[in-house]
């Protein structure tokens, strides 16, 4: 799928049911023991591409230790073609971007120990539509494919004319398969018609089962979340595929971009790339050679990861390995800290007197009598890999929470707490806390205090009053540390948190184009101010115009977006007119208003070319407004959605 440049497609509403089965492909497709890894264009450079880009990136990925770490595919996308076939009818790489050509470019990447991939459409144009797609060229195009020596190949949706997508994807199956070369076969079909029931059976080792990702929070976590119920249909030979990694393009924090690669990992995604591997940071390089959730993604019994809980802002996510252990993550997606638990009955964990407990990004490991915690930043996780231990051989699992308000008013003091938690099964011998607040802000008593010994199972707290003396800056960072003794040595835990400082509105009628946020989520892109959402660059919307009628100003999103505002409880009322901006050909999306988490209004769906719906809000007494967009129930592809004319009063 491509956001930006997706045709209308007769194809969105069309259901398998009452479709005539294309023939299948011959045989079972080449195995594909566990998920692919590697790298691809798009994400970072969409169709500014060239066969200099894809050498250097081939050599980067040799260089920076990706290919001993087990990535081996080098995955040109979109825009690497001419316009039109050659005369024989045949693809012809783009002349002044790809002059050597794609099998010097395959000679090139295969000499580097590595393996090229290509991209095409089941269709009659590429999602850019700088090229064509194969659409009735199954063949030709699937033997000048192998021809070049490609190992991989991304298969798209775009263009499709409304043909049936078992037919179109089984031809592409069909072709491959006659070539000869194990070719893997990527089906881009974006879960519109469940391909993860029919793709294996139409050739493909892996199905994307979402649209396009973004490089934010809002779109990591609606993909994460359609891949709940999926588990069953993933395995040796063929694979869900949530799409690529935006880890290190900017969109996200090293913190969100942590989650993001564990929980892909913990599914068994394909873990592609799509960073610039050519300079990549410390941090970056850090997530992506992760060894042990490497080895995690990549279990030879290739059983997916699964959500086993879901309290809201926080979720827990298991998956069961092949050597027996089990592995969690503890996934805080609020915008708080949040401090949560799982039992490792929870996580399937066998039934033991105790538990190693291994943590992957650092390595530490700890002793468990059976429960796994964690302190988590906002949009933070843990993830754990656990085996059963009949005796204590590692200091006790222990945990230090940080406990702190959402937001902070600038003029009030607020309370912070520091928790330690045993939940090993020896004791936390006696240690010292200390509490450190950002400059302007001074705590009640001492910051830093002496703890007592926390017997297995216990817990220790303590709470502070934090006072403004000359705050500044948009937000107030808090921060935990404990030192503390065990059998096995001493040890040391810090906590982290950060909570914006906010004020109300100024009194009278304010548009929100010029309001401060709290926070702002959204699907594609960031929320614009004063003009639709546009593409995924700040700044590129348009006019807003829903049903034909233009608007001046509002704020231009994307499902999912989110955006919160802080009133303090002294707001009167929020108006809007509401609704699919026109810039798209499709889309769907439904609008809320909640207050303090309450919902005060909600339109239900919306589609494009409908007139505005007004929304005349009151809001006496809220303290925090939510502005809150989500698809209409047919996915997020051309959810552009507008708040025409938002307003407060105050």
């Amino acid at each position: 799928m491509r956001l930006l440049a997706r045709a209308l497609l007769t194809a969105c509403t069309l259901s398998l049911a009452g479709v005539v089965p294309a023939t299948a492909a011959e045989s079972p497709p080449p195995p594909v023991a566990t998920p692919p890894m590697g790298w691809n264009s798009w994400n970072k450079f969409g169709c500014d591409i060239t066969e200099e880009l894809i050498r250097e990136s081939a050599d980067a990925m040799v260089s920076s230790g990706m290919k001993a770490a087990g990535y081996q595919y080098v995955n040109i996308d979109d825009c690497w073609a001419e316009k039109n076939r050659t005369a024989g009818g045949k693809y012809e790489p783009h002349r002044t971007r790809f002059p050597s050509g794609i099998k010097a470019l395959a000679d090139y990447v295969h000499g580097k120990g590595l393996k090229l991939g290509i991209y095409t459409s089941a269709g009659t144009e590429t999602c850019a539509r700088t090229m064509p797609g194969s659409l009735d060229h199954e063949d030709v195009d699937a033997q000048t494919f192998a021809d070049w020596g490609v190992d991989y190949l991304k298969y798209d949706n775009c263009n499709n004319q409304g043909r049936p997508a078992l037919e179109r994807y089984t031809k592409m199956g069909d072709a491959l398969k006659k070539t000869g070369r194990p070719i893997v076969y990527a089906l881009c079909e974006w879960g519109e018609n469940k391909p993860w029931g029919w793709g294996k059976g139409a050739g493909a080792q892996l199905w994307r089962t979402t649209g396009d990702i973004s490089d934010n929070w809002a779109s990591m976590t609606s993909l994460l979340d359609q891949q709940v119920g999926l588990e069953g249909y993933a395995g040796p030979g063929g694979w869900n595929d949530p799409d690529m990694l935006e880890v290190g393009n900017g969109g996200m924090t090293d913190t969100e971009y942590r989650s993001h690669f564990a929980l892909w990992s913990l599914l068994n995604a394909p873990l592609l790339a799509g960073n610039d591997l050519r300079s990549m940071s410390d941090a970056t390089k850090k997530i992506l050679l992760n060894k042990d959730l490497l080895a995690v993604n990549q279990d030879w019994g290739g059983k997916q990861g699964h959500k086993v809980r879901d309290d809201g802002d926080t979720e827990v996510w298991a998956k069961p390995m092949s050597d027996g252990s089990n592995v969690v993550v503890l996934f805080n997606r609020g915008g708080a800290p949040a401090t949560l638990s799982a039992t490792a009955a929870e996580i399937g964990a066998p039934a033991s007197a105790g538990y190693r407990v291994r943590e992957l990004w650092t390595g530490a490991e700890t002793e468990s009598a059976g429960t796994l915690r964690a302190g988590l930043p906002s949009h933070g996780s843990a993830t754990y890999r656990v085996w059963p231990s009949n005796r204590p051989e590692a200091a006790p699992h222990t945990t230090l929470s940080l406990r702190s308000p959402d937001y902070v008013a600038a003029d009030k003091p607020f309370t912070t707490t520091l928790r330690v938690f045993n939940d090993g099964r020896t004791p936390v011998r006696s240690g010292t806390v200390k509490l450190t607040v950002g400059a302007g802000w001074k705590p009640d008593g001492a910051t830093e205090v002496r703890i007592p010994a926390v017997s297995p199972g216990k817990s220790w707290e303590r709470s502070w009053t934090v006072r403004p003396s000359s705050p500044g800056g948009g937000h107030v960072e808090i921060s935990g540390r404990i030192g503390y003794r065990t059998s096995w040595g001493t040890r040391s835990l810090t906590a982290d948190g950060t909570a914006p400082l906010v004020k109300p509105p100024a009194a009278g009628t304010s548009a929100l184009s010029k309001a401060s946020f709290m926070m702002a989520d959204n699907g594609y892109g960031p929320v614009e101010r004063g003009t639709s959402n546009g593409e995924s660059s700040a700044g590129d919307g348009h006019k807003m115009s829903i049903g034909g009628v233009t608007y001046d100003d509002g704020l231009g999103v994307h499902a999912p977006s989110k955006v919160r505002l802080y009133l303090g409880g002294g707001c009167t009322s929020f108006t809007s007119s509401v609704g699919v901006d026109d810039e798209k050909a499709g889309g769907s999306v439904a609008f809320e208003v909640a207050g303090d988490g309450k919902s005060l209004a909600h339109t239900g769906v919306l589609k494009r070319g409908q007139a505005a719906q007004k929304l005349s809000v009151p809001l006496s007494g809220v303290q925090v407004l939510d502005l809150v967009v989500t698809d209409g129930g047919d996915g997020v592809d051309s959810d552009h959605a507008d708040w025409a004319g938002a307003a407060l009063t105050c």
